[in-house]
C-alpha cells in the first residue's frame, strides 16, 4: 500500500483530542461531545448552551495548518457573497485552528464549524436535488474564477498526475485487492487515453481553479428544498467539471447516474454556459475520477466506507473503462449517448 490517509489512531484517543480542543473556547465549556463519523478526519457533534457545533480533527500527514487556513478564508469569501458554506468558530484568542502534539514528531490539527441542518441525501435523492446541486457548484466556480486569493494561499493541485498516477494524492490504483494484473493494461490504457484529452483541453483560467474537489452525495445536506455544501477539506485547484464527476462519486454505476448528471448540467448552465469543449471532456472526467476513486479505496481498504463499496468494484470499473474506450457512451450508468 503506497499511501495511508486514514487516522489509525483508537477512538479513546481522538475522544481525548477532541475534549482538550473544547477548552481553547470559552462557548464550549461542559459541551457534550460525540463521535459522528470516521472517514478522512474524526468528525464529533458537540452541544453547548443550546447550540450545535460540528469538530473536525484533521488527519494527520495531509494538509498543513496553512492550507487548513486557505480553506477557512475561501469559506469566508464565499459566505459574504451569500453562499451557504460551514464557518468556522474561533476560541478565546481569536484562533481558528487547534493544533494537538502527540509526540514531538507527530501532531493533529482541529477546527470547529457552526452546525449547518439538513438531511444528507441517499441514491434515492430526486434528480432535482442535482440541479440545484449544480447551480450552488456554478457559483462556486464563478466565485473562484473571480476571486482574488490571498498572498500565501496553499491548496492541492488536482491534476491528471495527482489523482491517477502510482504517486497520487489518494495512493495507486494498482493496489486494489480485487483486479487481476491482467486487467490492470485496459486501465492503464484509459489513463494514457485521458491524459490526451486532457492536455488537449487545458487549463486555461475558465477551466480550471479552485474547486470543492469532493462534490458527493456524502458531502450535502437537504434542508426544506435547498442544497448546502459542507466539508471542503479537499478543495484544491482543479478543473472545475471535476465536481461534476464527483458528485456521482461510487455510484458512477448507478442506473440513475445519467439523470443525475442532466440535471446537474442544467443547473449549471443557468449561472455559466458550458461549451462543446467542455460537454466533449466530460467522459474523460468521469473514468478519471473513478480510477482515482479505485486508489482511495486501495489505501482506505480498512475502513467501514471502503469495505461498504468495494464489492464488484473492480469489475464495474473495467466494465465503465471499456465504455469509455469505445466512446460512444458517458462511462456512467448503463451508458448514455452524449
Amino acid at each position: 500500500m503506497s499511501v495511508k490517509q486514514y487516522d489509525a489512531l483508537d477512538q479513546a484517543v481522538l475522544m481525548h483530542i477532541a475534549n482538550h480542543v473544547v477548552q481553547a473556547y470559552p462557548s464550549l465549556q461542559g459541551a457534550e461531545i460525540k463521535l459522528l463519523c470516521r472517514s478522512e478526519n474524526a468528525t464529533f457533534s458537540l452541544s453547548a448552551r443550546g447550540k450545535r457545533y460540528a469538530l473536525r480533527l484533521h488527519r494527520g500527514n495531509y494538509h498543513q495548518k496553512a492550507a487548513i487556513e486557505s480553506e477557512l478564508l475561501w469559506l469566508d469569501a464565499l459566505r459574504s457573497q451569500g453562499i451557504q458554506v460551514p464557518e468556522a468558530l474561533r476560541d478565546g484568542e481569536g484562533e481558528r485552528i487547534q493544533t494537538y502534539g502527540l509526540s514531538a514528531d507527530e501532531q493533529r490539527h482541529a477546527v470547529v464549524f457552526h452546525w449547518i441542518e439538513g438531511e444528507m441525501p441517499t441514491c434515492e435523492v430526486s434528480p432535482v436535488a442535482f440541479r440545484q446541486l449544480g447551480e450552488i457548484t456554478a457559483r462556486l466556480h464563478q466565485h473562484s474564477r473571480d476571486w482574488q486569493q490571498p498572498a500565501n494561499f496553499q491548496r492541492l493541485r488536482w491534476d491528471h498526475g495527482s489523482m491517477v498516477s502510482a504517486n497520487s494524492h489518494w495512493g495507486d490504483w494498482r493496489d486494489i485487492s480485487d483486479m487481476a494484473v491482467s486487467d490492470r493494461a485496459l486501465i492503464d490504457n484509459v489513463i494514457e487515453d485521458v491524459a490526451g484529452k486532457l492536455k488537449k483541453y487545458g487549463q486555461h483560467r475558465d477551466r480550471f481553479g479552485l474547486i470543492h474537489a469532493d462534490l458527493r452525495l456524502t458531502n450535502l445536506l437537504l434542508d426544506r428544498g435547498e442544497t448546502r455544501v459542507i466539508d471542503f477539506d479537499d478543495c484544491g485547484f482543479g478543473w472545475y467539471l471535476h465536481d461534476l464527476a464527483a458528485a456521482i462519486s461510487f455510484v458512477e454505476h448507478h442506473p440513475n447516474a445519467q439523470h443525475w448528471v442532466d440535471h446537474w448540467i442544467e443547473g449549471y448552465q443557468q449561472v455559466h454556459s458550458l461549451s462543446y469543449e467542455d460537454l466533449a471532456v466530460l467522459p474523460a472526467l468521469f473514468i478519471q475520477r473513478r480510477i482515482q476513486l479505485t486508489a482511495w479505496l486501495a489505501s482506505h481498504r480498512d475502513t467501514e466506507m471502503a469495505k461498504s463499496v468495494a464489492q464488484g468494484w473492480s469489475a464495474q470499473t473495467l466494465g465503465l473503462c471499456r465504455t469509455y474506450l469505445a466512446g460512444k457512451n458517458l462511462p456512467i450508468g448503463q451508458g448514455v449517448h452524449y
